[in-house]
This record gives structure tokens, C-alpha cells and sequence, in this order.
């Protein structure tokens, strides 16, 4: 699997990226080098994502730092030994609580095995980590993109990059998920920076005056 890893494998992309179509051109002026956010991978990854899922950056840097207060050392064996009280205690909500239990008996019973998700594609990523109850597209995603550094990783149903791309290429409506994959399609093997560049460009569309995003 080939990653990203370094800033040099961003600016790979984004030029083989410019070469596709000129509207990334257009995006690369306003964005620049996008942030890299490689994270950590394993467990601990996984679980900082289902943590940040629907919570802003402070209020899910907050959570996190009470999961890893109470749940430690946290790993899979941990959180299925953690009482209804000391999972109360973590901030989790019931849902997040019941999610990373999933996941932690899924790793204990070797139904999920993170370390070989390493040389997956995309799709046999999608697979197994939303074969989890409570593991969604967009978690995947995240994990591909971040904890694994996958070139080609791209995360069609997450809104900023579908808010994104839809003042970025003109199109008349913010396109649903599978329209997005569909459009997606002309960017590989380089959707992984396609990603970072829409993610970056979202970002300076908050900041403009009148911009709806």
C-alpha cells in the first residue's frame, strides 16, 4: 500500500492533481500545503476517532483526555473490563460507550485485526472495520486516511470536503455521498490528497464573508 507520509508525497499529489483538471489548480492557490494529520493507528487511534465523531475539536480533546484518565491503560482489555461506572466517568456517550466496547471484543476475538488493515485497499478497509456495530463509512475513512496514511483514501460522506467540492467544482447542489465517490473516481491513485486539499479549502470557505458553508 502506498502512503502518505511526508509532505513531499502531498506535493506529489497536488501536482498530479493540478494536472487533472484546472479547478484544483483554483484550490491548491487558496489552500497551499494542506495539513499532513497522520495520527497514531492502533486501538488508541481508533477509539481518539469514534471519540471526535459530531463533537468540535476542543469539546472532543476534552473527552478524550477523560477516557485515557480513566480508561488506562487503554486498551482492548481495559475498556471490556471497565465497569457502567467508570465508562460514566469517561464522558463517552451511550452510544460512543457501546461502540468501543464493539470494537475492543472485536480485537480480543481477533474479528478485527488492525495491523493487517495496513495492506489493504480501500474497500477491504471498508470492509472489515464497518463490519464493527457502530463503525460507519466516515470512521473508516478517517482511520484510512490519518491512522494508515492510504494514498488513496478519500472520505465521500464527510460534509466539509462534500461542501467543499461543490463551490470548488460549481455544482449546482452539495453532493451526496455517492455522487462524490463518482466524482472522485478521476482523482486516484491521489484521492487521499484530494481529501487534505478539499478539508484545507473548506476551511479558508469558513473564513470568507458571505460564504454559506
Amino acid at each position: 500500500m502506498q502512503k502518505i507520509t511526508c509532505d513531499a508525497d502531498l506535493e506529489e499529489g497536488m501536482a498530479a492533481l493540478r494536472g487533472l483538471h484546472p479547478h484544483w489548480a483554483t484550490i491548491i492557490e487558496r489552500t497551499g500545503l494542506p495539513p499532513l494529520r497522520r495520527r497514531e493507528g492502533g486501538f488508541s487511534g481508533l477509539a481518539a476517532i469514534i471519540v471526535a465523531q459530531q463533537l468540535s475539536v476542543a469539546s472532543a480533546r476534552a473527552v478524550w483526555a477523560r477516557v485515557e484518565s480513566v480508561l488506562t491503560p487503554l486498551t482492548p482489555e481495559r475498556v471490556l473490563a471497565a465497569s457502567d461506572e467508570e465508562m460514566r466517568l469517561s464522558g463517552l456517550s451511550r452510544p460512543k460507550q457501546r461502540t468501543l466496547r464493539a470494537v475492543a471484543a472485536a480485537i480480543v476475538g481477533e474479528e478485527l485485526v488492525l495491523e493487517s488493515l495496513d495492506t489493504a485497499t480501500p474497500e477491504q478497509v471498508h470492509a472489515h472495520m464497518t463490519a464493527i456495530s457502530g463503525i460507519g463509512p466516515w470512521t473508516a475513512d478517517v482511520y484510512l486516511l490519518f491512522c494508515l496514511g492510504h494514498r488513496d483514501g478519500f472520505a465521500a460522506g464527510d460534509l466539509a470536503i462534500q461542501e467543499a467540492a461543490r463551490v470548488a467544482f460549481g455544482l449546482d447542489a452539495r453532493p451526496k455521498a455517492s455522487e462524490l465517490e463518482l466524482l472522485a473516481e478521476a482523482w486516484r491513485p491521489w484521492r487521499g490528497v484530494a481529501a487534505r486539499l478539499l478539508w484545507a479549502y473548506y476551511a479558508a470557505l469558513k473564513k470568507r464573508e458571505g460564504i454559506n458553508a
